[in-house]
């Protein structure tokens, strides 16, 4: 019955909440390729295109808790459609900025209208996988976080490469025709995700008896409990992981959103640059496949999150201090290796300590206030370009960052007690006695 419930709900629900993210990554991570149109267009310096870059998790962040809440009260399908929506609008409006007010201004509100979605979306996951096939399903699904990019960059750079058609600037179809994608999975969400397991109609009477079960037993086993949501907010080790998480956005956005730079010193294309922006992705979407398993085997979750981050260090010291082009994509592959591969690990932790609208609370928290470092990160690189004229201080600031990110490992034991562990799926006891003697 396990094994058969869980490959419904890895057809049904991961796939298209999947295809969601991967929009949403590109959606808000496609100003990096636009940069090298835009920049010179609207007259912005790094540090101010680094500003406005970084804006967006200003407001994502104001918004952030007070969405997944809402998603707790109006539900799944209706709240995700309207994120979905309203951020696939502001995404197609980008495409008219002026000036730096009105650049600035829509990046903001892209990141208060995305606010809740991928907190959001672990919530909802936690509503339909229990405990033991969670971080293989958060793997999977932040398998959309790379491949956003190894699917996004070559087409942002052909896209780039429009320059004049129909009358319109290249960096501008960047922006219209990424956006469009949006709008149509926000009707596809709407009519197709179920709110609840009770709701899915793709399951029979039995499975989803032993689904809503399943995670009954694990909520009534929780160690957490809280009078409500916002009290969740409080909680230290809530806070602690806050503070832990944002080492990852700090690092991963630094390096993501100004690649495109570094890679256009090598004097090509728009559409070679996409390219070359895509392979750093494809080796971090492999590791995000592989990685968690081996840490679900290993049952080690803060060693094998602080190797990941060391990894991740290295590769962007090892990008800072390289002077050969290949060699230096070569770290950078690495480096998205490490910042990648640790965070489904680090996902696995928070639905582990809450539970219920706490739950919703506090992913909502850790996500935002760790997704400030999406604007530290951005701005921090742009100023220090500024400053030295060059991207190798900058990566070794985000090697940096890394480095910390180990050390927190080091430091969670201590908050959370000993590691939680990756608890081994049940085994399949749907087999009757009759039938095991059968197959005899």
């Amino acid at each position: 019955m396990e094994r058969i419930v869980m490959r419904k709900v890895m057809w049904r629900i991961v796939p298209l909440l999947a295809v969601c993210y991967l929009v949403s990554f590109v959606d808000k991570t496609n100003i990096g390729v636009a940069q090298l149109g835009m920049q010179e267009g609207l007259g912005l310096s790094d540090a101010a295109f680094g500003f406005g870059a970084g804006i967006f998790f200003i407001g994502y962040f104001l918004c952030e808790v007070p969405s997944n809440l809402a998603l707790v009260r109006f539900g799944a399908r209706r709240w995700i459609a309207r994120i979905m929506l309203t951020w696939g609008v502001i995404v197609v409006l980008t495409a008219l900025v002026q000036d730096v007010m009105s650049f600035n201004a829509l990046r903001f509100l892209l990141g208060a209208a995305e606010a809740g979605f991928y907190p959001g979306a672990l919530f909802y996951l936690s509503q339909w996988v229990p405990a033991a096939h969670r971080g293989k399903v958060i793997g999977l699904f932040l398998l959309a976080n790379p491949v956003s990019t190894v699917v996004g960059a070559p087409l942002m750079g052909i896209l780039l490469d429009m320059h004049g058609f129909l009358g319109v600037e290249g960096w501008q179809w960047v922006f219209v025709i990424t956006g469009l994608p949006a709008l149509v999975l926000a009707v596809v969400v709407f009519f197709a995700l179920p709110d609840s397991p009770q709701s899915a109609k793709w399951l029979t009477a039995q499975e989803r008896a032993w689904l809503v079960g399943a995670l009954n037993a694990e909520r009534a086993a929780a160690p957490a409990s809280h009078g409500s949501g916002w009290r969740a907010l409080l909680d230290r080790r809530v806070l602690f992981l806050c503070l832990w998480f944002a080492a990852f956005p700090t690092a991963a956005y630094g390096l993501r959103l100004w690649l495109p730079t570094l890679i256009a010193e090598l004097d090509v294309s728009a559409t070679v640059n996409g390219l070359l922006n895509a392979v750093p992705f494809l080796f971090a979407a492999i590791a995000l496949y592989f990685w968690p398993r081996i840490a679900a085997r290993t049952g080690r979750s803060y060693r094998q999150i602080a190797g990941c981050t060391l990894v991740g260090a290295a590769g962007l010291a090892g990008a800072a201090l390289s002077e050969n082009a290949v060699v230096e994509l070569a770290f950078i592959s690495l480096a998205a290796v490490g910042m990648f591969a640790g965070q489904p690990i680090f996902w696995s932790l928070p639905s582990r300590l809450l539970v219920g609208a706490q739950a919703a609370a506090g992913l909502a928290l850790i996500n935002s206030v760790g997704n400030l470092g999406g604007f530290v990160g951005p701005y921090a690189v742009g100023a220090i370009k500024g400053a030295t004229g060059s991207l190798s201080a900058s990566m070794l600031f985000l090697a940096g960052v890394m480095v910390f990110a180990a050390v927190m490992a080091g430091i969670a034991r201590t908050v959370f007690g000993s590691p939680p562990t990756v608890p081994a799926p049940a085994p399949d006891v749907s087999a009757t006695p009759a039938r095991n003697a059968q197959e005899s």
